[in-house]
């Protein structure tokens, strides 16, 4: 074998492990392992919980949300509902002290993260929790989400987002529902067997002693969970404290927040501290590479196996050269699909533009980054409020 088709082979393999092999060996490993003891809480012993809500501009929500918080299944002189407004140029504060939130801190514009540093500094809650503005939480997501620490190991606690049609029966083509369920198992057996990888910002916790102060360029989606576990705790997935928030509607703008995401993703792993293995248990350092650095590097690993296998058309005969011919043929096919997609919208064309353009996210998230930085600001992605 030549070196040229070890590289197309190596870099084929790597991709279809990453989207594929790690979950069937992370099922594999659940069904030969035993299940984690999941401990209770102790009758009586829920802990005072502080909602943090940061907010820019969110007039539009603010007051279904305050709500919404406020009508949760947790018992009143326990919860906190605190709205953090980052620069608002709105009627945001004003609209969250009249929906009724504990308190309202009005900030100049530093960012998400650092509106949250800022609210988490005035919290009174052993826990530390936080929302999207646009996400709604089911009555007992606030007991489910307590629950897991009643297990002193944990540190993090993440629930589960459902995204929702922001027009019912008109997703504009985007399929993130198809790779979220698949995303969500993912993270259900990384947290039976370890600790989970990464996080969602709709709903999520950490005790407010193990709370992690991180650049504000950096989000907690990405960072918090890994750091939790450097630190010898458990970042877990709890799948029964759920939230739902609505759907970019297309998959151009489901590509766009992609993108502005990786450009906060590339300097945690650059220079966050992901990449260093100091502080990981070896099994989710096994987790690290396969679901988040493979994942993220996967456009660079087409591009170079698409390069290889056109040269190896040129250097190769006989069976070896229809071989080629094939596995070329299977990467034109996806590619033509996700460009018909916009003509013929059949499911598996959308899938296939889906895969491309999300798959391409990381590739366009770095370029940004290394060209002008990130910004820790944030705008609300279009059609989600």
């Amino acid at each position: 074998m030549t070196v040229l088709e070890v590289i197309f082979w190596l870099c084929a393999a790597l991709v279809v492990w990453t989207q594929l092999g790690y979950a069937l060996a992370l099922a594999a490993l659940a069904r030969l392992l035993p299940r984690r003891e999941r401990r209770g809480p102790a009758p009586g012993a829920l802990p005072v919980f502080s909602l943090i809500v940061a907010a820019h501009d969110e007039q539009a929500v603010i007051e279904a949300k305050v709500a919404n918080a406020l009508e949760l299944d947790y018992p009143r002189e326990l919860l906190e509902v605190i709205v953090a407004c980052d620069g608002c140029t709105d009627r945001t504060a004003e609209k969250a002290r009249a929906a009724g939130a504990d308190l309202v801190l009005e900030l100049p514009r530093g960012g998400k993260i650092r509106a949250q540093d800022a609210a988490v500094e005035r919290a009174r809650g052993e826990l530390v929790a936080f929302s999207d503005a646009n996400a709604i939480w089911q009555r007992d997501a606030a007991r489910k989400l307590a629950a897991a620490f009643a297990d002193p190991r944990v540190g993090y606690a993440c629930g589960q987002v459902c995204f929702v049609q922001a027009v019912p029966g008109r997703g504009g083509g985007n399929q993130e529902g198809v790779y979220w369920r698949y995303e969500l198992a993912l993270r259900g057996l990384e947290s039976r067997l370890s600790s989970i990888t990464a996080g969602n910002g709709a709903i999520y916790a950490t005790r407010r002693d193990a709370y992690i102060v991180v650049d504000p360029v950096m989000g907690h989606d990405l960072s918090l969970p890994f750091n939790i576990v450097k630190r010898g705790m458990r970042a877990v997935y709890v799948p029964e404290a759920l939230a739902n928030e609505k759907m970019v509607p297309t998959i151009e703008g489901e590509f766009a927040r992609k993108r502005r995401m990786m450009s906060h993703t590339w300097p945690i792993l650059l220079r966050g501290g992901m990449l260093s293995p100091r502080g990981y248990p070896p099994g989710y350092a096994a987790m690290i590479v396969s679901h988040r650095l493979l994942r993220y590097a996967t456009p660079i690993l087409h591009a170079v196996a698409l390069a290889a296998n056109v040269a190896l058309l040129a250097l190769t005969s006989g069976a070896t050269q229809d071989l080629y011919i094939a596995t070329l043929a299977v990467q034109l096919l996806v590619l033509l699909a996700a460009g018909l997609a916009g003509a013929v919208p059949l499911r598996a064309l959308l899938i296939a533009r889906y895969y491309v353009l999300t798959t391409a996210s990381p590739a366009a998230g770095l370029w940004d980054w290394l060209r002008h930085g990130t910004d820790a600001s944030w705008e609300a992605a279009e059609g989600t409020r």
